[in-house]
Formats: structure tokens, C-alpha cells, sequence
């Protein structure tokens, strides 16, 4: 009985592991008011780029968000060290989706092929 027992804890720690695998997605880092558009946004009156309606929204309150496919999650980690360096910016993000498909913990976060190079680091 025992063995069974063990047998069955480790089929099903297995099987929870297997839905928890870190996945990788492609989108962009924005912020919770604004979401998959930042179109319409005007920050001190102009018009300005996506990175910079991000972290303005994100200074006024706004959590970051992750758009991938229209679709916008919440970014659980909020602390996560490159959120502010790629605001705004399309990004390769890796992490673990949450159960209910609503928000993404993140492990890592990269420019993708052929994005952004070269350019410098905002402060």
C-alpha cells in the first residue's frame, strides 16, 4: 500500500509540473489602463510613442501587462527587474501561466531577433 502511495504522489506531482512548464510568448510589455492600444493616448497634451504612455501610466498607478494576440494577462511579478527597461517594447517574454489563464509570472524577458538593437537603455 505504501509503495502505491508513492507511486501515485509522484504521478501526480508530475502531472502538475507538466501544466506549470515555463512557456515562451512573443508581445509587448504595456500597462494595465491602457492594455493592447495606446492609440488614443496623449500624456501632457502630445501625443506620444507606446514606451513612453507606458511608463507613464505605469508612474500614475497602472500595473504592467503582457499583450500577446490582442489578449492582455497580468504580469503577477510585478517587481520583475525588466519590466521597466522594456515598456512598451515587443518582447520574447518566458514564464508560467497562471491556472485560470489570466496572468503570467515571469521568468525572463528578451528583445526578439532583429528588435531593438543597438539601442540604448532608457533610464
Amino acid at each position: 500500500m505504501k509503495g502505491l502511495s508513492v507511486l501515485l504522489s509522484t504521478f501526480l506531482l508530475g502531472a502538475v509540473s507538466m501544466f506549470a512548464a515555463e512557456q515562451t510568448w512573443t508581445g509587448k510589455i504595456s500597462d494595465s489602463m491602457c492594455g493592447a492600444s495606446h492609440a488614443s493616448m496623449e500624456h501632457g497634451g502630445k501625443k506620444v510613442s507606446d514606451r513612453e504612455c507606458t511608463q507613464a501610466c505605469i508612474k500614475n498607478g497602472s500595473k504592467y501587462v503582457f499583450v500577446q494576440g490582442g489578449k492582455v494577462y497580468e504580469i503577477a511579478n510585478q517587481d520583475f527587474s525588466g519590466l521597466a527597461d522594456h515598456a512598451g517594447h515587443t518582447v520574447k517574454l518566458t514564464g508560467d501561466m497562471s491556472s485560470d489563464g489570466k496572468s503570467v509570472t515571469v521568468s525572463k524577458i528578451e528583445m526578439p531577433a532583429g528588435g531593438h538593437k543597438g539601442k540604448k537603455k532608457e533610464s
